[in-house]
Parts: structure tokens; C-alpha cells; sequence
């Protein structure tokens, strides 16, 4: 009896294609080319660039970088620091566990594109490239021989097979790619903490540095470095790495993270950064409580600025002002309790009659309630309503808090550092955040939040499995509004006032939905630090940027639609959204192998 045995192998998958530099250099010659672009380009920015001070940032000082070359400076050093590891120099190694080239090349495109920004600047506003000075021009050829080395480099995977022959776009795109670093060796405790701690130092200077820029010309250039780095360092590997130490020893992430934040009104000497700081906490802590309801259940909540505006007025009513129409005045504990209770029953009471909808039927209810509660704030005004919220004009006038004597509102002298206004209530919606932030892990690793995430993939299959469904979704429902005003009872505070017009679906202003919601998304929905991060970026840009409002949702739809195409999954993403939106190789179906000599088989059954 002759055996037949199936041998044929699916390669379609298997990544095997030799790959060429995206310009033909010899590789020793390309690395060498780097590293002296890099090297130029980082001695110019010890020259001056202009001749006038017209130009803000001190470019005119030979032997002081300042400005957009310090930007400069710190790109061309990590340009040159990733490619002189690849040389095996001993002690730089470990830079790059994953990819070897392309953080080089990532890198080398962040100082182009920085060096390139401040020359077309520089020449935009003063005249003409008349007023570039030499050492402008020793950091621009210095990056562009940078970018062409870098491109002449081996790339760290091969191409795909399905596509061995790409074009220059594609090889582009190849070049950017890199591997999944190796798992690390096992260190001592104490090393892996002092790494996490590190970690997260530099992470808060990073901040504290783009939050602090002064005008926008160097903050336009910080988030270009700032980008190509921060994917450069996630190519290199090292992001993977210290998330696997976080994932290690969690606790101790959560508790440098929140050092560090505490830190982080202390790093700043102007009140107004310190402000955007609190409003950022807010923005985040709300957008959190929002990924309770579309990242842990999938509801789609377009209305949820609604719940930050029931706490904000809950509490401006009982704050104390003259102008509120109720005239009374809650302790800070009360006021928060009052505000946090307000927002569950509304919750509750929009929740158990529209949760019975799914998808865009929910979507649009819930956008309705949004607009229903601005509408009705308008109308409590004595004339269309009873007068209760005071309509358009809001309740203003809103006191400062005083905890236990501490009164928020007045500086106060810590460590021999003022601490102002605006960081007293940055560190008390930090508490805020971090209160929020362990109701969210907890929630999520609880039984209720397994069954959340069974109803967001399949509500049908969760309730075949016995899942309320109903009851589970009003239970996000009531949890998020919570939340939302819990950060609205601070609110009231920080801004002194509440107007209707602050809790809009969209505008140029946030926070309101649909800023919530793209923070959400942005950020990576169903994880703890994505919509932390994704909140930051939607607060801090345009805060920065205010000479580009006009524009702000023009740009806003861009910057979705990009990501979108190129992250589906938000820029933190938990496993099982990268599974879901990236090909892994594997099948979702298993090969049907022939069984083993001697293995008993089960019989297909008739139809």
C-alpha cells in the first residue's frame, strides 16, 4: 500500500526577499557617511544661525546653542549615538536590541526635518535666506549627508515575498522597519526598578521641556524631534524593553508614573504651563472615564461632555458663589460627592431607556442628550425656565477651594519652591487622576470588566453565555458619567465659572465630545495610558498653537485620517487590537495535516 504524504508548504507569509539600501551604497561607507553628517550638523549648532534677534530662541550667540538648535543638537546626538552602536562599540549595544539601522534613519530624518523647519522659518519671517549665517548652513548640508548615509544603510528585515521587488516608496517604508527585540537577560531587582525610574525621568523632562516652550516656532520644532524620535527609540527596541519592565513590576510603573507627575509643577516657573498642565488632567481623567464606556463596552457615546457639565454645575451650584441660584455652600468633600452623584443618576436616567439600542442608533441618542443638556442649561434663566443655571450667562464668581485650611487658590511656599494657583489644583486632580485611574485597572481586571470586553466583541455570543448584557452596559454607562463628574466638580474651580457653551459636541475648545472621543481612539482604546497620552496631545497642541485656530479642526480630521491609515489601533495598543488590525503570520485556521501512523480518527459526519 503505497502512503501519499501532503508536503506542499505556504510560504506567502515567510519574509525571505534580500532587501537593498534605498540608495546603493557600500555599507561601511554609508555608516561612516552618518556619523559624519551627524557630526557636522552638531558642531553647527555651536554657530550662530542669523544676525539679527528678530528671531526669537538667541541663534545669533556662537559656542551657546539656543532655540530650535538645541533641537538640532539633541537629534544629531541621538542620530549619532544609534549609529555608532552599530559598529558593536562596546557599551552602546544595548541601544539597539531591535532594530540596528532603522532608528538611524528615523532619527537622521527628525534633525532634517527640525534643521530643515528652522532654515525655511528663519528665512519666512526675516526675508530671505540672506539671513542665515554659516552655521545654519553646516547643520543643514550636516543633516542631509545624514539622511542620504542612513538611507545607505542595510535594512533590518527582508522583504516581504509576496512583494519582493517593491518600489522606491515601498523601500522607503521597508527602511523604517525593524524586528522585535530578543527577550532581555534577567537583571537584579533594584537595577530593573532604577530602569523604570529613569524611564519615566526622562519622559518627564521631555514634557515638562514641550510644555514649556515659549513660542511656537520652537514647539513646532520640538514635536517634529520629538516624533521621529520617539519612533526611532521604539524601532531601536528600548520602548518594548522598558514596557516589558512596566508589565514586570506594575505597581512600581504606576508609582514612579505619578512621581514623576507629581514633579512636574515644580519644573515650572510660569503659572500659564502650570494651568495647561491642571487642564490636561482634567481633559485626561474625563477622557478615561469615556474609555470605560466605548473602550471596555463599545458604546458609542457621542454625548458624553454632557456628564463633565453636570458635575461642573452640581458643584458651581453648592460652591458658595453669589451668583449661584441656590445659595449654599458644601465643604470640598460634599461638593465632590454632590457632583459625582448628580452625573451617576443622569447616567442612570439616560442610560436605562436608550442602552436597549446598539451602534449608530445609540450613537445618536446619546448625541442628542448632549445637546439637550446645553439647550436646557440655556433655558434655566428665569425667562425660558425656571432660573436656576442663570441660561448663557452661567454661574461665575466660583471660590476657590480650601482643604483642611489649604487654600488653592493662594501660593504656597513647598520645599522652597511657590507653588501657585494653578499647581495647587494640578496636584489635587493629579489625586483625581490617580483615583480614577485604579477604578478603571480594577474595573477592567474584574469579572465585570472580562464580561464588558465579551460585549464589545459579540453581545449576542456574551448573552448565548448567559451575560446580562443590559444591565452590564448601564453599569459602564453609570460608572463613566461618574467619573466625568468627578473631574467637573475641579473643574468649576480651575476655570472660576461654568457656561453652557463649554460642553459642545465640537469646537475649537476642549474639552467636548468629540475631542474626548478622538483621545480615546488616538490614545488606544481599552488601555490606561493611551487615552492619557492621546488627551495630552489634543490639549497641549493647540494650546501651543493658537495661531493655527482657524485651521484646528481642518487639521484635526488629517491627523485622524493619517492615523487611521497608518495606526488603527491608537498609539498605545493593547494585544488584542494589534491581533485584530496588523497581519502576525498566522492562520486563523489551522492546516489540516494527515495524522500519525498509527493515530485513531474521527469520521466526518454525513450532512
Amino acid at each position: 500500500m503505497t502512503k501519499t504524504t501532503d508536503t506542499t508548504v505556504d510560504t506567502t507569509k515567510v519574509s525571505t526577499a534580500p532587501a537593498t539600501p534605498v540608495v546603493p551604497l557600500p555599507s561601511a561607507a554609508a555608516r561612516a557617511l552618518t556619523v559624519a553628517g551627524s557630526a557636522v550638523a552638531l558642531a553647527g549648532t555651536f554657530l550662530a544661525w542669523t544676525w539679527t534677534e528678530e528671531f526669537p530662541g538667541k541663534l545669533t550667540i556662537t559656542g551657546y546653542p539656543g532655540g530650535l538648535q538645541v533641537l538640532t543638537l539633541v537629534g544629531a546626538l541621538l542620530t549619532l549615538l544609534f549609529a555608532v552602536s552599530g559598529y558593536g562599540v562596546k557599551g552602546l549595544r544595548w541601544l539597539t536590541p531591535g532594530g540596528t539601522n532603522s532608528p538611524v534613519v528615523l532619527s537622521a530624518l527628525g534633525v532634517l526635518g527640525t534643521t530643515g523647519y528652522a532654515l525655511g522659518a528663519i528665512s519666512y519671517e526675516l526675508g530671505g535666506l540672506v539671513n542665515l549665517e554659516p552655521g545654519a548652513w553646516i547643520s543643514g548640508v550636516g543633516a542631509l549627508v545624514a539622511v542620504i548615509g542612513a538611507l545607505g544603510l542595510p535594512v533590518d528585515q527582508p522583504y516581504d515575498a509576496s512583494d519582493p521587488n517593491p518600489g522606491l516608496w515601498g523601500r522607503i517604508r521597508h527602511a523604517l522597519t525593524a524586528p522585535e527585540p530578543p527577550r532581555a537577560k534577567e537583571l537584579p531587582s533594584w537595577a530593573e526598578i532604577l530602569i523604570i525610574a529613569a524611564g519615566f525621568g526622562v519622559g518627564l523632562y521631555v514634557f515638562a521641556y514641550g510644555i514649556g516652550t515659549e513660542y511656537s516656532e520652537l514647539f513646532i520644532g520640538f514635536l517634529i524631534v520629538a516624533g521621529f524620535g520617539f519612533t526611532a527609540v521604539t524601532r531601536a527596541g528600548l520602548l518594548k524593553r522598558l514596557s516589558a519592565l512596566t508589565a514586570k513590576h506594575r505597581n512600581v510603573a504606576l508609582a514612579a508614573a505619578f512621581v514623576a507627575a507629581i514633579c512636574f509643577p515644580f519644573t515650572q516657573t510660569n503659572d500659564q504651563f502650570a494651568l495647561i498642565g491642571a487642564n490636561i488632567l482634567i481633559f485626561a481623567t474625563v477622557a478615561l472615564g469615556l474609555n470605560v464606556v466605548v473602550g471596555l463596552a463599545g458604546l458609542l457615546d457621542l454625548g458624553y461632555v454632557a456628564f463633565l457639565g453636570v458635575g461642573a454645575y452640581a458643584a458651581a451650584l453648592v460652591s458658595g458663589s453669589p451668583q449661584s441660584t441656590i445659595g449654599v455652600h458644601f465643604p470640598f468633600w460634599a461638593a465632590v460627592l454632590t457632583g459625582a452623584l448628580a452625573s451617576l443618576v443622569f447616567g442612570v436616567v439616560i442610560g436605562a431607556p436608550t442602552l436597549r439600542l446598539r451602534g449608530d442608533y445609540l450613537a445618536i441618542v446619546t448625541l442628542g442628550f448632549g445637546e439637550i443638556f446645553r439647550i436646557t442649561m440655556n433655558n434655566l434663566n428665569g425667562n425660558s425656565g425656571p432660573d436656576v443655571t442663570n441660561g448663557s450667562n452661567g454661574i461665575p464668581n466660583i471660590p476657590d477651594l480650601e482643604i483642611f485650611g489649604f487654600n488653592l487658590g493662594l501660593p504656597h511656599n513647598v520645599l522652597g519652591h511657590e507653588l501657585t494657583r494653578s499647581g495647587n489644583y494640578y496636584l489635587l486632580m493629579l489625586v483625581f487622576t490617580a483615583v480614577v485611574v485604579l477604578v478603571f485597572r480594577r474595573s477592567a481586571e474584574s469579572r465585570i470588566g472580562r464580561a464588558w470586553v465579551a460585549i464589545r466583541e459579540d453581545e449576542t455570543a456574551a448573552t448565548a453565555m448567559g451575560i446580562n448584557g443590559f444591565r452590564l452596559k448601564l453599569l459602564a454607562f453609570a460608572l463613566g458619567a461618574c467619573l466625568a463628574g468627578l473631574a467637573g466638580t475641579v473643574q468649576a474651580h480651575v476655570s472660576y465659572s461654568v457656561t453652557p457653551e463649554q460642553y459642545q459636541f465640537a469646537g475649537s475648545v476642549p474639552p467636548n465630545s468629540a475631542f474626548l472621543l478622538a483621545a480615546v481612539i488616538l490614545g488606544g482604546m481599552g488601555t490606561i495610558s493611551g487615552p492619557l497620552i492621546g488627551a495630552a496631545l489634543l490639549y497641549l497642541i493647540p494650546a501651543k498653537l493658537q495661531f493655527m485656530a482657524e485651521y484646528q479642526l481642518l487639521l484635526f480630521g488629517i491627523a485622524l485620517m493619517l492615523l487611521m491609515r497608518f495606526r488603527p489601533e491608537g498609539l498605545v495598543a493593547d494585544r488584542r487590537k494589534q491581533l485584530e488590525f496588523h497581519e502576525t503570520g498566522q492562520l486563523d485556521v489551522p492546516d489540516d495535516k494527515p495524522l500519525p501512523d498509527g493515530a485513531t480518527g474521527v469520521a466526518k459526519a454525513g450532512a
